[in-house]
């Protein structure tokens, strides 16, 4: 992988209480989607752009390993808000955490950032997602 994934765009599409959120990352000149469904209200859209997030991820490491978002949560500390994400890996025993602040009130950003930040340095190489 040529660089570090950055985030390109979060689509959101809700129809009778179900919520698709697509994920787009950029990295270098390529681009990677991730797509997660799931019930629209707010503590599942955490979730879901997370897993979206892992999926996009997934796809430009070229399918190397698969992640799982074992929690995903926003909280205040003093005065800013902050997303929080905690990854695992199918080779890895640790968990992975990463955080990301809320800006403009816009936690859907904020969440997927924070799990790039999880996985900033497990993701620098395609096909070798542990090499740092």
């Amino acid at each position: 992988m040529a660089g570090r994934p950055f985030l390109a765009t979060i689509d959101q599409h809700i129809a009778a209480g179900h919520v698709s959120v697509k994920v787009t990352l950029g990295v270098g000149d390529e681009i990677y989607v991730g797509i997660a469904d799931g019930p629209e209200d707010s503590q599942h859209r955490a979730r879901l752009v997370g897993e979206a997030t892992l999926r996009a991820v997934e796809e430009a490491v070229g399918g190397a390993t698969t992640f799982y978002l074992s929690a995903v949560a926003t909280t205040d500390l003093g005065p800013v808000k902050v997303a929080l994400a905690q990854v695992r890996d199918d080779g890895w025993s640790d968990y992975l955490v990463g955080s990301a602040l809320v800006r403009e009130a816009d936690p859907s950003t904020a969440t997927a950032k924070a799990v790039l930040d999880a996985l900033n340095r497990r993701i620098t190489h395609r096909g070798n997602p542990a090499a740092n």
